[in-house]
C-alpha cells in the first residue's frame, strides 16, 4: 500500500480477501509509523450520508516501486488517541 492509494485488498484471518476504501493515510513522527484508516467495501455502494465502520492499522510499505505491505495492529491507547484526533480533524474538514 502507498500513501495516496484509493483502495487496497486485505486478507482476513480466514484467508478471505476484502476490497477496502482507503479513507486517510498519515505518518506519526512520535511513533515513527505510518497509519491507514479504511473501510471494507466488498462490492457495496456507500451513500455519502451513510455511516461506515472505520478500521485503523499501522502499515509498513514494501520496498519502493512494489505493491503491497503489511498491516499491523495498533499497540497502545496513546496511538489510538492520535488516530482519533487525526480522524476527527479530517472529518471536520470534510464537513466544511
Amino acid at each position: 500500500m502507498e500513501h495516496g492509494q484509493e483502495t487496497m485488498t486485505i486478507v482476513d484471518e480466514n484467508g478471505e480477501e476484502h476490497v477496502c476504501e482507503v479513507i486517510l493515510t498519515f505518518d506519526s513522527k512520535e511513533y515513527e509509523r505510518s497509519y491507514v484508516l479504511y473501510h471494507v467495501l466488498d462490492g457495496e455502494q456507500v451513500d455519502d450520508d451513510e455511516d461506515v465502520e472505520i478500521h485503523a492499522a499501522a502499515f509498513i510499505p514494501t520496498e519502493e516501486g512494489q505493491d503491497g505491505g503489511s498491516l499491523l495492529e495498533i499497540e497502545s491507547d496513546e496511538e489510538w488517541d492520535i488516530i482519533e484526533e487525526v480522524l476527527n480533524t479530517f472529518l471536520e474538514e470534510e464537513d466544511e
